[in-house]
């Protein structure tokens, strides 16, 4: 299965958004697979259901930090080389999803009473497959570049 299915079938397995990208490129990057579900396990629901940036888009940057990033401090080519991949990722994602915040996506704000409510409803969650899918294929397209 290619990363972009597998990262849609790890959300639909009950993995949160971020934990799903992260998890369909762990491997083929050198990380433990139980790690990257791990690591990325407080970033769904827009960072710990904040309502923030998508976790799905989290996901994302964090396989390109694994495959661009650097653990050299003073490597600045590197660091620069993966905030404007960082940048063209966000930009694409909100291009084609209409935003980059979970609370847009999902219509309601995860940090809120009413949204925590909303949360609970059928159906809520129904936009989230497509936020995963948008953001493996955005990131799968610039890992093939």
């Amino acid at each position: 299965m290619d990363p972009v299915e597998q990262a849609v079938t790890l959300f639909s397995e009950g993995f949160n958004c971020s934990q799903a990208v992260l998890a369909a490129w762990a491997r083929p990057l050198g990380l433990d697979r139980s790690i990257a579900l791990k690591l990325a396990g407080g970033l769904g629901g827009g960072i710990g259901r904040t309502g923030g940036i998508c976790g799905a888009l989290t996901g994302a940057i964090l396989v390109l930090g694994l495959r661009y990033g650097t653990d050299d401090p003073n490597d600045k080519n590197t660091k620069y080389d993966l905030y404007r991949k960082t940048q063209n990722l966000m930009e694409q994602f909100k291009a084609q999803a209409g935003s980059i915040y979970c609370r847009d996506l999902l219509g309601f704000d995860l940090s809120t009473p009413q949204g925590q409510t909303a949360s609970k409803q059928p159906g809520a969650f129904d936009t989230c497959p497509q936020s995963v899918r948008t953001a493996a294929e955005i990131v799968q397209k610039i890992l093939n570049q």
